[in-house]
């Protein structure tokens, strides 16, 4: 089972790929990976909460940029009586290369909407632009070696940049911005944000589960893991799997106020387990 799950882990970071095309896509790849690495291991308070702000705050003079995005602001959710989470751009756009499709967030009003809102569209643009150039570098190698433009026109090449609210109170608000390009799956990527609006701050393990709190959480992680109804599909630490949390690790806080530790497709489980999740109770 252990070579199994080994070889699977392998096929999964050795696609099999004309070497020309994989060199292009896996550039790609590395480019997005390293923004997301980057992003995940600011410590300064300053700027995470200005990178956090920078994928979801806009000026509500967006809204008067095209009919698109006004027509997007119509359903509008609530978030207490201070806030209020709203889809600032949303739109699909389609030519015979690829499909950009397009669910962006954002605050109405806040202290810190001036500040960030053009920081915000250059950060979603400049997402949708690297996708579109590892699809176009992808186009250029498959028919390079030997793809034609039918077999091309078959192909699903979408860009994609959603969001998703996990928890929203009074004053905190948690929820994930998703981007994928869908001819790699490696590059799809999860941002997790955590906020505490009021205070001004991004929300930490440590604030919800106190000082111990890689303790717990590990202890937690590995008690579900071995209580599953199949732990073998989890790698073991000398195949790489699950050891310990960390500042880096990604979490979002669920409607009954509990941290929720998610890690990415075959990080400690195999594939067909997709993003594996743990709630730590508090």
């Amino acid at each position: 089972m252990m070579n199994e799950f080994r070889t699977a882990k392998e096929a999964y970071d050795q696609t099999p790929i004309p070497q020309e095309l994989n060199d292009r896509v896996q550039a790609g790849i590395r480019q997005g990976s390293e923004a997301y690495r980057s992003a995940h291991r600011r410590v300064s308070l300053r700027r995470t909460l200005t990178t956090a702000a920078a994928c979801f705050v806009v000026v509500v003079g967006t809204l008067n940029l095209s009919p698109t995005v006004a027509a997007a602001a119509a359903d509008v959710p609530v978030l207490g009586g201070l806030f209020q989470i709203l889809t600032v751009r949303s739109y699909e756009d389609t030519n015979g290369d690829r499909t950009v499709e397009v669910e962006q967030p954002g605050l109405e009003d806040g202290a810190l909407a001036q500040q960030v809102s053009q920081e915000i569209q250059e950060r979603v643009d400049a997402k949708i632009a690297e996708g579109e150039k590892i699809i176009a570098d992808y186009k250029e190698a498959f028919l390079a070696t030997g793809g034609t433009e039918e077999e091309w026109a078959e192909k699903d090449n979408t860009v994609s940049v959603t969001y998703d609210i996990k928890s929203q109170t009074d004053t905190t608000v948690s929820f994930v911005v998703d981007s994928y390009v869908s001819i790699a799956s490696a590059y799809q990527e999860q941002v997790y944000y955590n906020l505490d609006l009021a205070a001004n701050r991004e929300i930490t393990l440590a604030d919800l589960l106190g000082e111990n709190w890689v303790e717990i959480c590990n202890e937690s992680i590995r008690t579900q893991m071995a209580e599953s109804e199949d732990p073998s599909v989890f790698f073991s630490e000398d195949m790489g799997g699950f050891t310990t949390v960390d500042e880096t690790t990604s979490f979002y806080i669920n409607e009954a106020g509990n941290p929720v530790v998610v890690f990415p497709k075959y990080t400690v489980a195999i594939g067909a387990m997709g993003n594996v999740e743990f709630e730590i109770a508090k």
